[in-house]
């Protein structure tokens, strides 16, 4: 099947992502990633990266470099734990987000430390502004009763709204709809938008949407999203 274009989106079908089981980690690609190389698809403007992974208990990603990328892990479901060169140990839990602006280069290393369950977690590349950064790190927790709200700012580059900062024009809201709620997104001219769905079902602009797959546009404009039979928990990006 081919990603085609429906009025002024461009669809990501999830069956058409990169897809590989290492048996500790099941991970598919929306972007050409390490092993997976699709030339048709190598990002959507300054986003560069959307691997959903499934890690398996006890295991993980060992020390390892980066460099001039911003770097965030959102964690659906167990729990993540991150350790960096910078001196950050953390756990994350459901719903919780890392940011890493690898800047002029970082190590850190990425486990499950349950012993018994997985953890599942989309983690995300946007491209900097600028290369050569001081290496930062920062989380986005949601605040006490804000669970429930159907779009919240989590990212941005001015971090307003109590988002965590990056250094790159962008802003990630995380969406969470119950069956049959809406939420509105305005696309101003020159920007594009990324809609992932992460978990459950719903329709953008009356296009169906299921779990595991993208829209995106550039066409300014009204973005209606709206909670399918399951509920929706997804990631929309508003790209310079």
């Amino acid at each position: 099947m081919k990603t085609r274009t429906d009025n002024t989106l461009t669809l990501r079908r999830s069956e058409e992502r990169g897809h590989i089981d290492h048996g500790w980690l099941n991970t598919y690609h929306s972007f050409s990633f390490a092993d997976y190389y699709d030339e048709a698809h190598m990002g959507f403007r300054s986003l560069r990266v959307i691997n959903d992974d499934k890690i398996g208990p006890g295991v993980g990603f060992p020390t390892h470099p980066h460099r001039d990328m911003e770097i965030f892990s959102y964690v659906l479901a167990g729990k993540l734990q991150h350790k960096d060169s910078l001196g950050n140990e953390r756990v994350l839990e459901p719903g919780q987000v890392q940011v890493m602006s690898a800047g002029e280069g970082v190590m850190h290393s990425e486990f499950n430390p349950s012993k018994t369950e997985p953890v599942h977690l989309l983690q995300l590349w946007i491209q900097p502004n600028e290369r050569g950064l001081k290496p930062r790190y920062s989380e986005w927790h949601p605040k006490p009763g804000s669970e429930k709200e159907p779009k919240v700012l989590i990212i941005s580059t001015d971090g307003r709204e109590e988002s965590a900062t990056i250094a790159q024009d962008a802003s990630v809201y995380r969406i969470r709809l119950q069956p049959g709620e809406t939420v509105a997104h305005e696309l101003t001219a020159g920007r594009g938008a990324w809609l992932q769905i992460a978990l459950g079902n719903a329709t953008l602009n009356g296009q169906d949407l299921a779990t595991g797959d993208a829209a995106s546009s550039t066409a300014a404009g009204l973005l209606t999203i709206t909670g399918g039979s399951e509920g929706t928990e997804a990631l929309l990006f508003d790209l310079a």
